[in-house]
C-alpha cells in the first residue's frame, strides 16, 4: 500500500498582517515606491494605487523612485497617468534612476522633481533585439527611432534643452550625478529630508 502523498503545505501567512499594516501606513502618508525594473505588473500596480490615491484626496502624492528603467510603453503609462490625475505628485529619485524610469520621472513640472544626495540618472535612446524576417526587423527599427524622437522630445520639454542637444546626449549612455541631474534640468532641488519637499 502506497504511503499518502502530503498535501502541500499553504504558504505561511505570518508576513500578511505587517504586510497589510505597511500598505495602509503608505497609503495615508499617500507614498507610491518604484523600486525595481519597471514592468506592466508594475505600470498596473502604480496606476491603481495613483487612482486610488486620487480619489481618496487632491493633497500631494509622493512617488519615490529607484530603478533602472525597464519596458518602455509601462513606463509610457505610470508617466500618462501621473499626468491624467489631479491630485500633484512629487517625484522624489533615490538610488538610481534610468531609463524608461526617468521617463516616469518627468512626468511632473520640474518644480515637484526632486532627488536624494546619492541618486544617479541615466539618460539613453531605447534599445531593442530586432529578430524575424528582414520586413519585421525595418518595422522594429522604425518603431526604435520613433520612440527616440518621443523621448528625446519629453526630456527637451521638461528640461528646456534644444531637442538637437537631447538626441545627441542620448545616443549614448548618459549618466548624471544628483548635481549633473540639476544643472541639466532633470532635477529642481536635492533634498536630505522630507520637510523639504514642498515646491519653491
Amino acid at each position: 500500500m502506497e504511503t499518502p502523498t502530503p498535501a502541500p503545505t499553504a504558504p505561511s501567512s505570518a508576513t500578511e498582517p505587517r504586510t497589510s499594516y505597511l500598505e495602509e501606513k503608505a497609503f495615508k502618508a499617500r507614498t507610491l515606491l518604484i523600486f525595481g525594473t519597471v514592468t506592466e505588473v508594475t505600470a498596473a500596480d502604480v496606476t491603481r494605487r495613483l487612482i486610488a490615491l486620487d480619489a481618496d484626496s487632491a493633497d500631494p502624492i509622493d512617488v519615490l523612485v529607484s530603478s533602472p528603467g525597464g519596458h518602455l510603453e509601462s513606463g509610457d503609462a505610470i508617466h500618462d497617468i501621473v499626468r491624467f490625475i489631479a491630485a500633484p505628485v512629487n517625484m522624489i529619485g533615490t538610488g538610481w534612476v534610468g531609463s524608461a524610469a526617468t521617463h516616469l520621472y518627468l512626468a511632473v513640472p520640474r518644480e515637484r522633481r526632486y532627488c536624494l544626495p546619492n541618486t544617479r540618472f541615466l539618460i539613453h535612446q531605447p534599445s531593442g533585439g530586432a529578430g524575424g524576417p528582414a520586413s519585421d526587423i525595418a518595422i522594429q527599427a522604425r518603431e526604435i527611432i520613433k520612440a527616440r524622437e518621443r523621448i528625446a522630445r519629453t526630456i527637451a520639454r521638461e528640461t528646456g534643452k534644444p531637442l538637437e542637444i537631447v538626441l545627441d546626449d542620448i545616443s549614448r549612455d548618459r549618466w548624471l550625478s544628483a548635481e549633473e541631474a540639476v544643472a541639466y534640468g532633470l532635477v529642481s532641488r536635492i533634498i536630505e529630508r522630507k520637510t523639504e519637499l514642498r515646491p519653491t
